[in-house]
């Protein structure tokens, strides 16, 4: 079998002459799908490669990411390779995006559409994009996840919430209190939440996805993070004390002995 490194250059080759089928096709069968992991490896090596050539060819590019992309019109199902075609297309956008400042206004919107996806690795190729834009835009990405947590539906704002749950990104002060504060606005939005949202499914994924993100923020700032979450458990919000439950449960709180006993027995 070829690796990813000796094919995937001429076929992107190809594809930006106007030939995207072989493409295509080595992405659906490199895709590890159905299966429980997709290749993204093979995600990160399009998005980079792609990311570079947009430098000399930006309508040729734009061009094959609108045709990886547009499966996603037609409805495609989870944990299939026409999924992960899709997946390559959504997260090579961003990493575009985070190289190119003129594309962002666009590639955000295109963003915030694909988080709504009932598929959920093409909501994890937002959350690659979103991760990628963070890196290399920041402020200007996290004014945008701030506008999504504010305003945006349940699966938008699970897409904000993801973008900043990330270890590696919580390396300063900055982004850590930017996470706090999207955290924040969207624990108070889930609190009022009307009885008959709660059993839809967008509504689920946000919640599963807090379920673990609530500690990776915290874990970057203690202090803070577990102020947030004894406040949280004092409303009495069913969801919440499930969420907050969830996120006692990470080993990367275990460390914080006094801070998980003290909320543990405001939850008891």
């Amino acid at each position: 079998m070829h690796t990813t490194h000796d094919t995937l250059p001429s076929l992107v080759e190809r594809a930006l002459t106007g030939n995207q089928r072989p493409l295509e096709f080595y992405l659906r069968d490199q895709s590890r799908l159905p299966g429980p992991r997709a290749n993204l490896e093979l995600v990160n090596d399009l998005s980079y490669l792609l990311a570079a050539l947009a430098a000399e060819q930006p309508d040729t590019v734009r061009a094959l990411l609108d045709s990886l992309i547009s499966d996603d019109e037609k409805k495609v199902v989870s944990n299939t390779p026409a999924e992960f075609v899709v997946l390559c297309g959504v997260a090579a956008y961003g990493t575009c995006a985070a190289a190119f400042p003129k594309w962002r206004g666009d590639v955000f919107e295109l963003l915030d559409q694909h988080a709504c996806s009932p598929c959920w690795r093409i909501r994890q190729g937002v959350e690659i994009a979103s991760q990628r834009l963070l890196t290399d835009a920041a402020q200007e990405t996290i004014s945008h996840l701030v506008i999504l947590a504010t305003q945006g539906n349940y699966y938008q704002q699970r897409a904000s919430i993801a973008a900043v749950a990330e270890p590696s990104l919580l390396f300063n002060s900055d982004t850590v209190q930017d996470a706090l504060s999207i955290l924040d606005i969207i624990l108070e939005r889930l609190r009022s939440s009307p009885a008959i949202d709660r059993k839809r499914e967008d509504f689920r994924v946000l919640r599963q996805t807090l379920g673990y993100a609530v500690s990776v923020i915290t874990a970057a700032d203690p202090e803070k993070g577990f102020a947030l979450m004894r406040a949280c458990a004092t409303w009495g919000d069913t969801d919440i004390v499930w969420i907050l439950r969830e996120n006692l449960k990470k080993k990367r709180l275990a460390k914080f002995v006094a801070y998980t006993t003290e909320l543990s027995e405001l939850l008891a």
